[in-house]
């Protein structure tokens, strides 16, 4: 819902104001970069003009919606809002607030949210929401009986002023908030297909990094639909990054699952595990990556316990990025219908099959070293050498 007229969209953001004027000129460029390859990917007409509390998209009141849609999905963006933009004069914002409500407030309460940025202004803040809350109740008295409520109203008119310009808007709508993607180093990202990895790459995500993905084929223990719903993930997640390069890898590791299955029962997941972080390092390695992305969760499964992952972790020199430690489930889920890739990682693909009878849950390195094959991790080497480079 917008005001009549709407050509503008406000563009909100939070933790870009925390940083230093240079890294936020720096971060600044980034998120405008970002918000042009959203709009047209989206192919919405629209320009980013890049203010530096601000930035507006300019564009036709038929495709506001839209480039609202494109800006709330861009990470770095807390919010966004169409907007009518107009010269900072009381009566004329009175004017688009008499019109606006006459369109949009049919019954309930309804507030003025009014921010008055510079302060030379021959009115206040309080001055707007007051006389302009009068301007709404005259505009609609006649049709029903208007009720102001500053605390949860039904409606909210927004009236922001900077730079010489004056905006009214209705609705704000959330975005990931975040830093700008491309503002940090890129992390290579073990994806499974799987509820959880592909939400811990969101999250990263939103921090800024870019992913490159990694998928593990694991032979006859994964199969055709093991590796769809992971690609399916991966091209989900890709349409919150449309100028990043979101190829995935997918890394040979049949032979070494099967050889895991017919040599181990306990720990068979801690050292699958530890082949995976080597291919994520060696991996990283080559492509300048400065960290690894998991999707685990403390205790959530066997292999995850406190326990596991500081045996596991030993294997490579390289963080592991875990946005997910101490998620609940139903918090990972929630997030992953959010995002939209819950449904496609829940597509049955068997591989559970790999997991044994008798689980680990309190692993020592040194038996479980002695455990697993003595060539474990050069075949995690040689794996990640032979990836292929495939589109999601």
């Amino acid at each position: 819902m917008h005001p009549p007229g709407a050509d503008t969209v406000l563009v909100r953001h939070g933790d870009l104001n925390t940083k230093s004027t240079t890294v936020k000129r720096y971060m600044l460029r980034i998120l405008v970069e970002n918000l042009e390859a959203a709009l047209e990917d989206r192919s919405v007409s629209g320009e980013v003009d890049r203010r530096w509390h601000r930035p507006l998209i300019t564009t036709d009141e038929a495709d506001t919606a839209e480039a609202v849609e494109a800006a709330a999905t861009t990470f770095g963006v807390v919010s966004a809002s169409a907007a009518v933009t107009l010269p900072p004069e009381r009566d004329e914002i009175y004017d688009v607030l008499e019109e606006t409500a006459r369109e949009h407030y049919d019954g309930g309460s309804f507030a003025v949210d009014a921010r008055r940025a510079d302060k030379r202004l021959p009115y206040t803040s309080e001055d707007l929401a007051r006389e302009g809350g009068t301007v709404i109740w005259e505009a609609v008295e006649d049709e029903f009986e208007p009720e102001v409520d500053l605390d949860d109203p039904d409606l909210t008119f927004g009236v922001e002023i900077r730079d010489e310009e004056a905006f009214v808007y209705l609705d704000s709508v959330s975005g990931p908030g975040g830093l700008p993607l491309g503002s940090q180093e890129p992390m290579v990202t073990l994806v499974s297909g799987g509820i959880d990895s592909p939400v811990a790459a969101y999250e990263i995500m939103k921090r800024g990094s870019p992913i490159i993905p990694i998928y593990v084929d694991l032979g006859d223990y994964g199969g055709i639909d093991h590796e769809a719903r992971a690609m399916e993930t991966v091209r989900s997640l890709s349409r919150y990054a449309p100028d990043f390069d979101m190829r995935v890898y997918r890394v040979p590791g049949g032979d070494v699952v099967s050889k895991l299955v017919e040599r181990m029962e306990e720990g068979r997941m801690l050292s699958l595990r530890r082949f995976f972080y080597r291919v994520a390092e060696e991996t990283a390695t080559r492509t300048g990556a400065s960290g690894i992305v998991t999707g685990e969760a403390i205790g959530q499964k066997s292999s995850q316990t406190a326990q596991n992952l500081g045996v596991t972790s030993r294997v490579t020199d390289l963080p592991i990025h875990r946005p997910l430690l101490t998620w609940d489930k139903q918090d990972i889920v929630a997030k992953a219908r959010e995002i939209g890739t819950y449904t496609d990682s829940t597509i049955d693909a068997g591989c559970n099959r790999v997991a044994p009878d008798r689980a680990e849950t309190n692993a020592q390195l040194e038996p479980l070293l002695a455990a697993e094959p003595d060539d474990l991790l050069e075949r995690a080497t040689t794996a990640a050498t032979d990836a292929e480079l495939i589109e999601p």
